[in-house]
């Protein structure tokens, strides 16, 4: 939520007309942050909703309870902006859409790494036909630890007692490295595959130190042309914002003519095509308005119609969330499972 407050508060043509956390203490930063008064500063929902009467609404709740709070929210008429995950389960993310459908208003998705400019670059590569019909995609996605970073990424050792009390680290919240990362390997990869949907899932994941969710999985997903993978872990040795980790953070994908591998926050991707076998650097793409966050991306959609970036819309979300929740459930019954929904 800093990062989006952030982005909120440097567009020319939006407010943050007020902030809404169940815990005050929560808000204080960005209340200090932005400079906001105590009557843009609220506990409860409705009172704020009524009170600002905003057009756009940024959801960050537990992943568990993104479909309550699209049900909470919708009946005021907003469009919503909403953190990924997409949601808990196949059926709470149909049970938002529903929930959104009499408003006419925009449910939209942000998926944070969209913004990276190597995954644009590597996108408008495969919509130019640089290494033809993509067939694969290789993921792996993770990070330190969910709570080694506040707003603008400041670093920060978690304790135990932070843990305990996270809804990352609780399994009835929606916790775990697989329904935190997994969804950008599926959503992501299922944007550069042109939305293909797959057949089957197989996932196997690591519960260590006696914790109740996850902190490692991998998910081979079979399509009619091929296997793909997504790997998620809380762990690296390093955060790939700064320095990448040993497997990098990332993607690699395979068209029918060529390759890409597109890592992270690097600068630079790598190419093999027919013509160069061997290889060669591609420079990532300078990213202008209305791409460089989901604020200004969502605001411009708005104002001029223009279309969402493929994750943010509900079509690629949904796929991306067939693929997590056939995985968890693969992961649970220790067995490959059809695509469910």
């Amino acid at each position: 939520m800093g990062d989006l407050l952030r982005q909120s508060f440097g567009h020319p043509s939006a407010e943050i007309v007020g902030i809404c956390d169940e815990q005050p203490e929560r808000m204080t930063e960005a209340a200090a942050n932005f400079g906001l008064g105590a009557d843009q500063v609220f506990t409860d929902y409705r009172a704020c909703l009524e009170a600002t009467k905003p057009d756009i609404v940024v959801l960050c709740p537990a992943a568990s309870r993104h479909g309550e709070w699209v049900a909470k929210v919708a009946p005021y008429g907003v469009h919503i902006l909403m953190e990924k995950p997409f949601a808990a389960s196949l059926a709470e993310a149909d049970a938002m859409v529903a929930a959104m459908q009499p408003t006419g208003k925009v449910l939209a998705v942000n998926w944070p790494l969209v913004w990276d400019a190597g995954q644009q670059t590597a996108h408008r590569l495969i919509q130019e036909g640089l290494i033809g019909e993509v067939r694969e995609f290789h993921h792996h996605g993770g990070n330190r630890g969910p709570l080694c970073h506040g707003a603008d990424k400041a670093e920060h050792e978690p304790t135990a007692e932070e843990k305990a009390a996270s809804w990352f680290y609780s399994r009835e919240q929606g916790g775990g490295s697989l329904l935190d990362y997994m969804g950008y390997g599926a959503t992501l990869g299922t944007w550069h595959l042109g939305s293909q949907v797959p057949q089957e899932v197989t996932c196997t994941w690591d519960h260590p130190n006696g914790l109740e969710v996850d902190e490692h999985s991998v998910t081979v997903i079979r399509y009619a042309k091929g296997l793909s993978k997504t790997e998620t872990r809380w762990g690296t040795f390093t955060d790939p914002w700064t320095h990448q980790p040993q497997p990098k953070c990332g993607f690699i994908l395979r068209g029918s003519a060529g390759t890409i591998s597109c890592y992270d926050y690097e600068k630079t991707l790598w190419v093999q095509t027919r013509a160069r076998p061997e290889g060669y650097a591609v420079p990532v793409d300078v990213i202008s308005a209305p791409n460089r966050n989901p604020i200004e991306h969502l605001i411009h959609s708005l104002e001029t119609g223009a279309p969402l970036i493929g994750p943010l819309t509900l079509e690629v979300s949904r796929i991306g969330q067939q693929i997590v929740d056939t995985a968890y459930q693969s992961a649970q019954q220790k067995r490959t499972l059809p695509l469910l929904g």
